[in-house]
C-alpha cells in the first residue's frame, strides 16, 4: 500500500509536559498539500499486553483478566493484563514480569502476536501482544499504589462481555479479537518453551 504522498514533514517541535509517564510535544507539519498545521501528541514509553490461556479446549478456553478502576474514566475496567516498558527492557521480559507481578501466574510457553497502536491520532504508544500458557500459580507482587482484582473467564464469556459493553478496553478487545482466530485456527502462533525454573 503506498503512502509516500500522504506523509507529513516536521519543522518544529515544542515540548510542552514531561511528566513520570508522558511526555507532550506540540509540532508545526507541513502537509502533504503544502499547507501547515500543529500536530499535538504524547510520547509513550510502550507496553506489552499478555493474554494467559489457563485452559486450552480448541475453539473454547478460559483466560486470566484483571479488574481495575481506571482513573481518567472513572470506572473499574474489565482487561488482559498489561503493562508500560522499563527504560531499556524487552518487550518479553516487560511481559513475563507483568503477568508475574499482577497475576502471580508463570507461564512455560509464550507466542508474541504483533503489535497494536491503541491511540495513533494523539500517541506514540505500541502495545506488543503476547499469548502465554502452561501457567503456574504463583504469588504477586503489585507496585506500590496498584490494587486489582484477578479472576478467569471463558472464550465465550469474553465474547459476550465484548458485544454487551462490558468489556470496552480496546486493546482488550483486541486481545479478543486475536483469541478468537488463534482459536479457530485462523492466525497462527510461533508458541516458545519457557524454563520452568524462571516461576520463582
Amino acid at each position: 500500500m503506498r503512502s509516500g504522498s500522504l506523509n507529513e514533514e516536521l519543522l518544529e517541535s515544542e515540548e510542552l509536559f514531561n511528566g513520570r509517564f508522558l511526555h507532550a510535544f506540540r509540532d508545526k507539519v507541513v502537509l502533504p498539500d503544502g499547507s501547515l498545521t500543529v500536530r499535538e501528541y504524547f510520547v509513550h514509553p510502550g507496553a506489552v499486553m499478555v493474554i494467559p490461556i489457563l485452559q486450552d479446549d480448541g475453539e473454547r478456553c478460559m483466560v486470566v483478566l484483571e479488574r481495575q478502576f481506571r482513573y481518567p474514566v472513572g470506572k473499574v475496567i474489565v482487561e488482559f493484563p498489561a503493562g508500560k516498558l522499563d527504560r531499556g527492557e524487552a518487550a518479553f521480559d516487560c511481559a513475563r514480569r507483568e503477568l508475574k507481578e499482577e497475576t502471580g501466574y508463570a507461564a512455560q510457553q509464550w507466542a508474541r502476536a504483533g503489535i497494536i497502536h491503541p491511540a495513533v491520532a494523539y500517541s506514540t504508544e505500541t502495545i506488543e501482544v503476547w499469548f502465554a500458557r502452561g501457567l503456574v500459580l504463583g504469588s504477586r507482587c503489585l507496585d506500590d499504589g496498584e490494587f486489582l482484582e484477578v479472576f478467569s473467564a471463558t472464550s465465550d464469556e469474553l465474547f459476550q462481555w465484548c458485544s454487551d459493553g462490558t468489556i470496552t478496553d480496546g486493546k482488550t478487545m483486541a486481545g479478543v479479537l486475536w483469541l478468537q482466530n488463534v482459536n479457530r485456527g485462523a492466525w497462527a502462533l510461533n508458541w516458545q518453551n519457557n524454563l520452568i525454573d524462571e516461576v520463582g
